[in-house]
């Protein structure tokens, strides 16, 4: 169950619920900025905030505070990973800092908690304003976030539900596999391929959008934006050269390109022939793809390729581990 299934159908039964959302995270924080979890009166919980004993701690403080008269209040929690400062220490050495908002929700919140589930269900992002005051949600996204932690007028907004969209350039057992890794981690994945009826391509499920292209003319298809990520996993070397040389000038998040040392070694001599310059035109394509896991299966390859499009967006963090 989702997390805001969670919490409507407590709210529905007339119960109560803490929503905990980490609203600033920095260093080796466990918890990151937007994780959430939601505690109802009944004891029970969903998602998570980082885990520990941190986690578990305030846990049992949302329990206690929904239990406990008078009307439980919505405030700001800071967590201190280290024992160096004497107060609000989480219980966890891994060091660094987080700051989490506690939101109490009744039954009388239930239309901005289906206004939030409406935009999730149709992927569509949104402004989550939390306060003293309560929860709020909006279409706004254009008005820059606010971010005041400190004071009894304290406030965070977020956009959120901007999926991560990753265009998957090959429908065959690698594409099929990462299609499958890549919904665990939220992408909206768009697959695409130029053989009809492709038996892996129809037995894809995880894909939100399939479609049979003429990979010379990929643009007249698609639009990609900077926060795009492209997989080229084709069926054979040329048409992987195709779809390669119309993309690598695209500003996108991530590139890479499945072969082995030697085909990509190939592939890059006849470039460099054609006035594309690999150490210079294609130093940010990831060739071949994937971390070295000495992968075989195509499970496996799909793993690889998802931990390395990980590590890349994870470079681009502000603060956070890097391992």
């Amino acid at each position: 169950m989702g997390l805001y299934s969670f919490i409507q159908s407590k709210l529905q039964e007339n119960q109560q619920v803490y929503l905990l959302h980490v609203v600033q995270s920095t260093g080796s924080s466990p918890g990151r900025k937007d994780f959430q979890m939601a505690i109802a009166s009944d004891g029970r919980f969903e998602g998570t905030i980082g885990g520990g004993i941190m986690e578990h701690k305030l846990v049992e403080l949302a329990r206690h505070l929904l239990q406990a008269p008078p009307t439980p209040q919505n405030f700001i929690k800071y967590q201190h990973h280290h024992k160096q400062t004497k107060q609000d220490q989480s219980g966890m050495i891994c060091s660094g800092h987080q700051t989490i908002a506690f939101i109490y929700l009744s039954p009388t919140d239930l239309p901005r908690l289906q206004t939030i589930q409406q935009y999730q269900t149709k992927q569509q992002a949104y402004r989550l304003q939390l306060q003293a005051s309560g929860i709020r949600v909006s279409e706004d996204l254009d008005t820059p976030c606010s971010k005041q932690l400190t004071g009894e007028d304290w406030i965070y907004e977020s956009v959120l539900g901007q999926h991560k969209r990753v265009h998957i350039f090959g429908g065959g057992h690698v594409g099929l596999a990462l299609s499958q890794v890549l919904s665990l981690l939220n992408y909206h994945i768009h697959i695409y391929d130029d053989r009809p009826n492709l038996n892996t391509l129809q037995q894809n499920q995880w894909a939100h959008q399939q479609q049979i292209i003429d990979y010379s003319k990929i643009k007249n298809y698609i639009t990609f934006s900077p926060q795009d990520a492209v997989v080229i996993v084709t069926f054979g070397y040329r048409s992987d050269k195709v779809i390669l040389t119309q993309l690598y000038q695209e500003p996108l998040a991530y590139i890479g390109m499945m072969g082995s040392d030697a085909k990509i070694a190939q592939l890059y001599q006849e470039l460099s022939a054609e006035n594309i310059d690999p150490l210079q035109d294609l130093k940010h394509v990831h060739a071949p793809i994937g971390v070295p896991i000495l992968s075989k299966t195509t499970m496996e390859i799909a793993i690889s390729i998802a931990a390395q499009m990980i590590e890349e967006a994870n470079k681009h963090l502000p603060t956070g581990r890097k391992k």
